[in-house]
């Protein structure tokens, strides 16, 4: 099944659910928050491994510092982690580099490198509750579609470009004189990895995975919101026989590791996902060290353009998904909604409809469908916003309020009459904020699209081909959903245009991000053709 379906099956309403108010009996009906039970639907895991992994080993930072990683489900302290510096990436990165410099990593071949590759996905395969548990307990990510989604997606992800080894190679080039000619990709070297909070296992694995393929080593440093499953993959990585010293996590602060792994000497090629305005840090960082290769997947305001012809059940449900899967904090999210005026009134009835039958709360449940925010941090960023909102002129239809005496939740939240000068149309807000706007014409449409710095993605809800062909031919973004939006695939790249970042995901695409073109070229005598 495509990974989108099974996204709009585990978070799509199937019946309304009801809740029970402890003491009294009465119902609280869906879209209210449920927190109760917090501890009955799994088991907590036993945080395992906190320390920094290098060379093989996990090691003490070597300042001794440490962090806290929360529980945005009731702000609490989950463990300590430990707190790395430059001096731990300077470390990291020697190990990274005698390992491509001297190891069997990068000279295995690619059907060997494949082997150990597939045998990390089983054993991730394996460990999909712990691995799942981590990722809810870390970033208040939905449990249930950690289990059937994004950590079995992480295994696939190994296996394509486990698939992709062996067949990494060059071209045979037509020259005009007399030579032969042909091209070698060969890897780039020492990768430095900055994934953020939001997909802790899925975007570490679309880095590492094409990074192992191509023969590269690196170094990974996860967000410090959520360092648990990072730590906990380096752990099977090492069971899978990938080499001492290929993979090197260090966990810390974008301010201090970050830094000084887009500065570093020593790195060969920097891959960022992340806001645009680190993503300028990162860049400004490479071009005055020594010009690494960057990559940057930066934010996103996305367009959900639908149209008069448009099925107004499913448009809205799409509507609904685009903006709350993840409570909005993915980069694509579709926090534009734009709707032709012909069915204008009717979609926004039904999708005010389905906003308040959102259930939010502890992820564990499985009848919730939103989690908390990750960190306080993020939660009093969203609800800054929505006060703009408000201050603004746009319309609350609903939500617009947090949820609960603990943790970090936040109603699903509409706004309508958007105007695009506002904040909540122009910043990237990453959470439940839907800015929702009519429109008359085509044309209208289309520019209003495009009335944003960022072009990350795009989706298209109408029945007619010629709209369609028109309308995602003339939005400026790097991918465009057209009757779907999040239908991703990994053998499809995503990426972005204008501030939304360079470079891509997934697909073939991001494998040659870590893979350099060689030209070779040697004289020919006597050859009776060119």
């Amino acid at each position: 099944m495509p990974i989108y379906n099974v996204l709009l099956a585990a978070v799509a309403p199937k019946e309304l659910y009801y809740f029970t108010d402890d003491e009294k009996g009465e119902k609280k009906k869906m879209g209210s928050h449920s927190n109760d039970g917090l501890e009955s639907f799994v088991k907590i895991p036993t945080i395992k491994f906190t320390k920094l992994f290098i060379n093989g080993e996990f090691v003490d930072s070597i300042s001794g510092k440490t962090f806290e990683t929360i529980d945005p489900r009731t702000g609490e302290v989950i463990a300590r982690i430990a707190e790395g510096d430059k001096e731990d990436v300077d470390l990291a990165v020697k190990a990274a580099r005698h390992a491509f410099d001297d190891g069997q990593w990068p000279r295995l071949s690619g059907a060997e490198r494949a082997k150990r590759m597939m045998k990390f996905a089983d054993l991730i395969d394996q460990n999909v509750e712990e691995l799942a548990a981590l990722d809810t307990i870390d970033a208040g990510k939905l449990f249930s579609m950690g289990k059937t989604v994004d950590i079995p997606h992480a295994a696939s992800v190994i296996r394509y470009y486990a698939g992709a080894a062996d067949k990494i190679h060059g071209e045979v080039l037509k020259m005009s004189n007399a030579f032969h000619a042909y091209t070698l990709r060969e890897p780039i070297g020492v990768a430095g990895l900055i994934i953020p909070w939001n997909f802790p296992t899925t975007l570490f694995f679309l880095k590492v995975g094409p990074a192992l393929a191509a023969g590269c080593t690196m170094i990974v440093k996860p967000a410090e919101q959520t360092p648990l499953s990072a730590l906990y993959y380096a752990h099977l990585a090492k069971l899978a026989g990938i080499p001492d010293g290929v993979l090197n996590i260090i966990t810390g602060f974008g301010a201090t590791a970050g830094a000084a792994i887009s500065s570093h000497m020593d790195i060969d090629a920097v891959n960022f996902t992340g806001s645009t305005e680190v993503g300028r840090i990162v860049m400004k960082a490479a071009a005055e060290s020594n010009l690494k290769v960057v990559s940057l997947e930066l934010g996103g305001k996305s367009p959900l353009i639908i149209f008069d012809d448009a099925d107004v059940d499913m448009a809205a449900q799409l509507a609904l998904i685009g903006i709350l899967h993840n409570k909005g904090e993915i980069c694509v999210a579709s926090s534009r909604l734009y709707v032709q005026e012909g069915i204008y009134e009717k979609l926004v009835e039904k999708l005010v409809e389905k906003a308040k039958a959102w259930v939010v709360g502890d992820p564990f449940d499985p009848k919730v469908q939103h989690g908390p925010q990750v960190d306080k941090q993020q939660f009093e960023k969203i609800l800054t916003y929505i006060e703009h909102g408000k201050k603004e002129g746009a319309t609350l239809l609903t939500g617009g309020k947090p949820l609960g005496e603990k943790g970090y939740y936040i109603e699903p939240t509409i706004f309508a009459e958007v105007k695009e000068d506002m904040l909540i149309a122009k910043d990237e807000i990453f959470g439940p904020v839907l800015a929702l706007a009519k429109f008359k014409t085509i044309d209208e449409a289309i520019k209003r699209a495009n009335s944003t710095r960022y072009g990350l993605a795009a989706g298209i809800v109408t029945k007619d081909l010629n709209v369609a062909n028109t309308v995602s031919r003339s939005i400026r973004a790097g991918t465009i959903w057209i009757n779907c939006y999040f239908a991703f695939d990994n053998d499809c790249p995503i990426g972005g245009y204008k501030m939304s970042g360079f470079g891509r995901d997934f697909g073939l695409e991001a494998l040659h991000k870590y893979l350099q073109v060689k030209s070779v070229v040697t004289p020919l005598y006597n050859s009776p053709w060119l």
